[in-house]
């Protein structure tokens, strides 16, 4: 039991290895085996470390005995087995819905898929931030090559876009590191919360610097304004197995901005203390406004899920931006929602790209699809849980966060922009709905069918917003408590250094 904390990096290490050897190497139906049974057995453990978190048990795992602040720590903490039991049933779902044929549009998918995992979970799990970067590194030479899977001109120029954004945020990621090191002489981040208040005014200066340069990178990863261009492009793109894994990396961005700007540079860091929360006030705003704009010109439904996604994480900075406990809380039960029903919705899209033509998933007048009616109630679920209606999980973390804006002058601001950009996604999903399910021209002369792995990948993600609804009471007192713990410094570091217990 106390290794779990390290699998969630080591399975889907191992299982990626093995994949490329003989006799896996080159059998499809040996990968899929191996990949679910692994994805399964990968819930089962993140279900257990969040168990065991929710007993306010935080577990440091150690690599080769070399103790914090100078070895290597993993720690499982409320938040990182939360984000992980997130990145495992997603990685479920999306590799359940590749079982169905996407796996053989080109070599290795299995592999990158377990190496992209591999990365996503050691991203939560570290506990200092040069691992962050080799992590984040990890994940996304995965994503490299998941990205252009199967070919193709659009994936192509889409990937280009996407390699050369993210070879230079992370070179400023090193920068800052370096920066930072050398003014506090450590990276682990238990450490660095300590150390940062002392600094003198020069170092402060410099430290700050490095700060800032960091809130860069993490916006670059989560797409936030002007840094969100990319994110359209690249996901619709991308094959809808990738598509779906891919909302979680943004989740990655944020989880790292929570990270990094509550603890490090949080409330206690003396004259550093929430250096970024002026500039993720304005940033959210125009984040939401931007991702309202886009989800009222999106021409397709895989443009719009991808624009609805930017929209979720400037509703997700807002929580940030307040940076108080209650708003970490409802940010975190808004940020599991709206990954999974994201990605339900990328896998929609191809579905309902398959079966109409050459229209694809364009907003135009095609032939009727030969399963609207399971295909429907998918659409229909997706839909209101995405817009946040109720009674579905997105109508509670909206109110959640919005109830979190207590003062005055962050409800004139947060308000305005939640609920406008909730109403501009119900109009464009009407309006999807409308285009794809009754401007049907004619009926179908061929179709291909949508196959049950596919329909249960689909409904498996969708269905759990109901689910978070109706164990709304347990769930968010997890996020909040989980938020709590991050706020207060003596629950979240005590056990990280020396002397400080589990």
């Amino acid at each position: 039991m106390e290794h779990l904390a390290i699998l969630p990096i080591l399975i889907p290490l191992l299982c990626g290895v093995l994949m490329l050897l003989p006799p896996i190497s080159g059998q499809i139906a040996r990968q899929r085996s191996l990949s679910l049974a692994a994805l399964g057995v990968l819930v089962l453990i993140t279900l257990r470390l969040l168990l065991q978190a929710d007993s306010d048990v935080i577990q440091l795992y150690v690599l080769g005995d070399w103790h914090p602040p100078y070895g290597i720590v993993l720690v499982a903490d409320r938040l990182s087995t939360l984000m992980l039991l997130l990145s495992s049933v997603l990685g479920f779902a999306c590799m359940l819905y590749a079982c169905a044929g996407d796996d053989r549009q080109g070599a290795y998918f299995h592999p990158l898929f377990m190496f992209q995992l591999m990365g996503i979970n050691g991203a939560f799990l570290t506990g200092d931030i040069f691992n962050l970067f080799v992590f984040f590194e990890v994940l996304l030479i995965a994503s490299y090559a998941l990205l252009i899977h199967g070919g193709g001109k659009q994936k192509t120029r889409a990937s280009v876009h996407y390699v050369v954004l993210n070879l230079v945020g992370s070179s400023i990621f090193l920068f800052a590191l370096g920066i930072i090191y050398g003014t506090t002489g450590t990276l682990n981040i238990a450490d660095l919360a300590q150390k940062v208040s002392q600094l003198d005014a020069a170092e402060q200066a410099i430290a700050g610097a490095g700060a800032l340069m960091l809130l860069v990178v993490f916006g670059l990863k989560s797409a936030i304004l002007p840094l969100q261009f990319w994110l359209p492009r690249t996901y619709s793109a991308a094959s809808a197995p990738v598509a779906a894994l891919f909302a979680i990396l943004t989740k990655v961005g944020i989880y790292s901005i929570l990270r990094v700007f509550t603890v490090i540079f949080g409330e206690d860091a003396g004259a550093l203390a929430q250096i970024a929360i002026p500039w993720l006030w304005p940033l959210s705003i125009l984040t939401l406004i931007a991702a309202t704009i886009g989800v009222l010109a999106a021409s397709s439904l895989r443009q719009l899920v991808a624009q609805l996604v930017v929209l979720s994480v400037g509703t997700l900075l807002v929580g940030l931006a307040m940076a108080r406990s209650e708003a970490t809380g409802a940010l975190l039960y808004y940020l599991v929602h709206s990954t999974l029903v994201c990605a339900g919705l990328f896998l929609l899209a191809d579905m309902i790209s398959r079966q109409r033509g050459k229209a694809e998933d364009r907003f135009v007048a095609a032939r009727r699809m030969c399963q609207p009616v399971g295909i429907g109630i998918a659409f229909f679920i997706g839909a209101l849980a995405i817009v946040g209606l109720p009674p579905f999980s997105g109508f509670v973390g909206k109110a959640l966060l919005l109830k979190s804006a207590a003062l005055e002058g962050e409800a004139a601001w947060i308000y305005p922009t939640i609920l406008i950009g909730g109403l501009a996604a119900l109009i464009a999903m009407s309006r999807a709905g409308t285009t794809l399910f009754w401007h049907t021209s004619r009926e179908p002369d061929s179709c291909e069918p949508v196959s049950r792995l596919q329909l249960t990948a689909v409904f498996l993600l969708l269905a759990i917003s109901p689910l978070l609804v109706i164990f709304g009471g347990p769930v968010s007192d997890f996020t909040f408590d989980t938020a709590e713990q991050l706020h207060n410094m003596s629950r979240a570091l005590g056990p990280l250094l020396p002397g400080g217990g589990s």
